[in-house]
């Protein structure tokens, strides 16, 4: 299985589309997945024969991953016809019919899965691509089960996908809208450096929710006199902040080189997001911090990589806290893309926020995506492609779209890092005698929530307290691979919440509302 002769052969799919150059996937681990090497072991004796037919039932993953692009023109390559029916039922996209219905597996686990067939002829060109016929088969098991017992090859309504680069997809998509979409500006290229969150590897030891507490468990536990200028903030999760002991003789992965420009600065500002959407209907994961953030901030899978985009860049400082000195910062933006958009809207660039008429700062730019990738017409109609990378976000249209949507999205920061003085109106209350401690589970069988309207309940700690009046848009809200108003109860379980505590979730709530609200706002201006 992991032979010298079946790896070689790997090595083909390992390879961007054309067969030349490494495929620029940080990690390809899922193309030496069992089924891949047998799709490849059925090329290989294929093409070595002139001719053949390959049917193989598998993981549907390969049809659309943008991991797999490479291999998918490898196999355009091979095969003068390929058949697909993708059966669906992939519990882990959380995947439903069209029509929102239920779509179940045709085995009993969790993966989706995909009926191929593979046809060379010997007839094709060797510059040639092959053809690709697809057809989506959702709904329940017995109705796929006869389906799939009823039809044939003939008599399926395949419909004809074009090859288009740099994917190749194997799947049905708007293509049109792909277009339009690929016009756009991608996040990973206006934005000069990322990084993915730190892990420490030892959560447990190395963050806390309280500094002394902090400093004390690793002292016990490494049995080293701790130092409390290694004591860093961190945006452990959503609307979650902690510390850590930022050590890199501890902690497994620091990512020193671009933390460095948020955890020595006071006014410095982040971007979170991922390479690509894990979920199948989750296009939510974009959130703010002035903090460094932990592995798994903003997602709960680990098929995704949750990047921190910070807006500024600082001088290396030798560790050591400075008096900053925003001259001396610069942005973390791409020139030619600034220099297209300034040209586009006729305002003038300033590296700092200024009062100067016709100017425009990259705080400005920061909130003018925000607004757009809180636009749910955006994510609707992007869905798709969305999965595959960073975010695109459109060139702004005009000076006045691009103003309103600033102001949108600047109200949205400001909510999410809570420092918007809407958040201190609280829409709920916190009601009960009792210790405070939170004892509910958060399941189907002891729920936390119960329904006082259709569109208000109550949200239970345990069995005498609760908050009052929570608006269910903000108690199911997602953001990311997480619903905030239900994890950050889950994270304390067992704990007493005081005052701040009470006080801290009832801003999550007003936040998680006003985020709705403001999201069906942005959906009134004409963003292309």
């Amino acid at each position: 299985n992991k032979g010298d002769w079946i790896m070689s052969l790997m090595d083909d799919y390992k390879k961007e589309p054309g067969g030349k150059v490494k495929l620029k996937e940080r990690n390809p681990k899922w193309i030496n997945d069992d089924y891949v090497k047998f799709l490849r072991y059925g090329q290989h004796f294929i093409e070595k024969n002139g001719t053949g037919v390959l049917a193989f039932i598998n993981p549907h993953g390969f049809l659309d991953n943008p991991t797999f692009r490479g291999m998918r023109w490898n196999l355009l390559k091979t095969y003068d016809k390929i058949y697909t029916i993708d059966l669906h039922g992939n519990s882990k996209k959380k995947e439903t019919a069209p029509d929102g219905s239920a779509d179940i597996n045709v085995f009993d686990i969790m993966q989706g899965v995909s009926i191929n067939i593979f046809v060379k002829t010997g007839k094709k060109k060797a510059n040639q691509l092959g053809k690709v016929f697809h057809y989506d088969l959702y709904g329940k098991r017995d109705f796929k089960y006869d389906f799939l017992i009823n039809n044939s090859i003939k008599t399926i309504d395949y419909v004809k996908l074009p090859n288009k680069a740099p994917n190749y997809f194997m799947v049905q998509k708007d293509f049109e809208a792909e277009d339009t979409y690929n016009k756009g500006l991608l996040i990973s290229d206006l934005f000069k450096i990322q990084s993915p969150g730190i892990v420490t590897s030892k959560d447990a030891f190395l963050i806390d929710e309280n500094k002394e507490n902090l400093l004390k468990k690793v002292e016990e536990h490494y049995g080293i006199e701790s130092r409390k200028e290694l004591v860093k903030n961190i945006s452990y999760r959503l609307f979650d902040n902690r510390f850590v002991y930022y050590d890199n003789n501890i902690i497994a992965r620091g990512r020193e080189k671009v933390m460095r420009h948020i955890f020595n600065q006071k006014n410095n500002i982040a971007l979170v997001t991922v390479n690509r959407q894990p979920l199948n209907n989750a296009t939510s994961y974009y959130f703010l911090t002035k903090n460094i953030i932990s592995n798994g901030f903003i997602r709960s899978d680990s098929v995704s990589i949750d990047n921190l985009i910070p807006l500024y860049l600082y001088p290396e400082d030798n560790n050591q806290q400075i008096i900053e000195d925003q001259s001396e910062r610069t942005p973390n933006l791409d020139s030619k893309i600034v220099d297209a958009i300034a040209k586009k809207i006729v305002l003038t660039f300033t590296n700092e926020k200024e009062q100067t008429k016709d100017t425009f700062a990259p705080i400005d730019i920061l909130d003018y995506i925000y607004a757009i990738l809180h636009s749910p017409s955006y994510r609707e109609k992007y869905k798709e492609f969305l999965k595959i990378d960073f975010p695109r976000v459109p060139y702004p249209k005009d000076q006045t779209t691009f103003w309103q949507l600033i102001k949108l999205g600047k109200e949205i920061r400001e909510i999410h890092l809570l420092e918007s003085d809407t958040v201190d109106n609280f829409i709920t209350s916190y009601l009960g005698d009792g210790d405070n401690v939170i004892t509910r589970k958060l399941t189907k069988t002891n729920i936390g929530y119960e329904a006082i309207s259709d569109t208000l309940g109550k949200v239970w700690i345990n069995d005498t307290q609760y908050f009052n009046n929570v608006p269910l848009v903000a108690w199911e809200f997602y953001i990311g691979g997480y619903q905030p108003a239900q994890k950050w109860l889950k994270d304390r379980k067992d704990k007493t919440l005081d005052f701040e505590d009470i006080f801290h979730y009832q801003k999550i709530i007003v936040a998680l509302t006003e985020t709705h609200r403001l999201m069906q706002e942005i959906d009134t201006i004409e963003i292309e």
